[in-house]
């Protein structure tokens, strides 16, 4: 059989399983995607109400270099950063590295607010400043770049979105909580105890019907069923240390988890709930951030003032990026073209821009004290799962 005849019928077979796929998910209520795996191919029911998978072997593959959606093309390029204890936020024009604007948030009696992760909207069409200690929201029109209401929400720490939209999660870590809120008025719907301390990072599934978060005060992670809001179990981790950052793998198989006193990344089959392996990376692990092309996984190693750089295919480090002198690389993202990697550095009141090409470190600009969840913005993905853009 010639290859183009063997290319023929491959496109054929996947063209009939596409077929099948909405004929049998017709009047479920629920979207499926079908995963192609040589000549074999399995359904995948999705959350219902959740955007479909474009591509199951790449679930970013909407997130591509330039690929902002209609709904943010126009919106200007910032990079928005919270000053946890400064009480404020700069805004900085990527082109230029200048701070453009800075705004304190609404002060209150408690004292310090600590706002920690800037997060895009499910719709992308706002911008929080989650603010623990403050019990409070800000928003950012990120059409104009400019402050605008600020709500009570108690303990917000960190924020993510239900795949479908529905709901906004609140990481209430203080609270040992999980808090479902109506992704539009901010309402609780439900408050889900987590049992485990420090509850601040997550990610979802490929069909969005559970998702893995990390408890960073008990050295454990907790699988979520998201439709019936409740904690399906805990796991340990292995070796011990403080859990941070978790993004799942471009195809779905895997849940990477960054350990900042273990040093490295816990590598999780999310399905079986089971640990896979570790793959030690550098002093202080803490962010975990994607290349456009979904080729790499860039890790910030706070501690020591370094990026490490994983091969997704191989599974092996292929590079390390240092900041000169001293540095506490903590989170961010990537740039709409893919070409800079942006990170706060926490411990020395700067932001840093490493060029994703080669390395380098292209710019160290001084911001606020104490800067954390910084948030570029607008970013490449078709919706927001939220903290600093985990965009699909």
């Amino acid at each position: 059989m010639s290859i183009s005849t063997r290319l023929l019928r491959g496109v054929a077979a996947v063209a009939v399983a596409s077929m099948l796929a909405v004929y049998f998910g017709k009047g479920t209520g629920q979207s499926t995607v079908v995963r192609a795996a040589g000549t074999a191919s399995a359904q995948i029911n999705v959350l219902p109400g959740m955007p479909p998978v474009q591509d199951p072997n790449n679930l970013y593959s909407a997130d591509g270099e330039g690929m902002l959606s209609p709904t943010v093309k126009n919106f200007p390029s910032r990079v928005y950063v919270p000053n946890s204890k400064g009480d404020t936020v700069d805004v900085i024009d990527p082109g230029t590295y200048k701070i453009i604007d800075h705004f304190a948030l609404p002060k209150h009696t408690k004292g310090l607010l600590e706002p920690q992760h800037v997060v895009p909207s499910w719709d992308l069409k706002k911008l929080w400043v989650a603010q623990d200690l403050g019990d409070q929201l800000t928003m950012i029109d990120p059409v104009t770049g400019k402050e605008g209401e600020t709500i009570h929400v108690d303990d917000p720490y960190n924020m993510y979105y239900t795949p479908d939209g529905k709901y906004a999660i609140v990481m209430a870590e203080r609270e040992l909580r999980m808090d479902f809120r109506d992704a539009q008025t901010m309402k609780v719907v439900n408050r889900v105890p987590v049992n485990c301390r420090g509850v601040n990072h997550a990610d979802f599934s490929i069909d969005g019907r559970y998702m893995i978060a990390t408890c960073e005060f008990s050295n454990e992670i907790i699988k979520v069923d998201v439709a019936a809001e409740k904690v399906l179990a805990h796991m340990p981790l292995t070796p011990k240390g403080m859990p941070q950052d978790c993004r799942i793998s471009p195809d779905g198989k895997r849940f990477y988890v960054a350990n900042m006193e273990a040093n490295g990344v816990h590598v999780i089959d999310g399905d079986n709930f089971k640990q896979v392996g570790f793959i030690p990376t550098g002093k202080g692990t803490h962010g975990l951030y994607f290349s456009r092309d979904a080729k790499y996984l860039y890790i910030s190693n706070r501690g020591e003032g370094s990026v490490s750089v994983l091969n997704l295919a191989t599974q092996k480090l292929i590079a390390k990026w240092t900041v000169p002198g001293h540095g506490s690389p903590d989170m961010g993202g990537v740039s709409a073209d893919g070409k800079s990697l942006w990170l706060s550095g926490r411990y020395d009141d700067e932001v840093y821009v490493f060029d994703t090409t080669n390395g380098h470190l292209k710019a160290r600009i001084k911001v606020g004290k104490q800067p954390h969840g910084l948030c570029v913005y607008p970013q490449p993905g078709r919706y927001s799962l939220g903290h600093t853009g985990n965009m699909r």
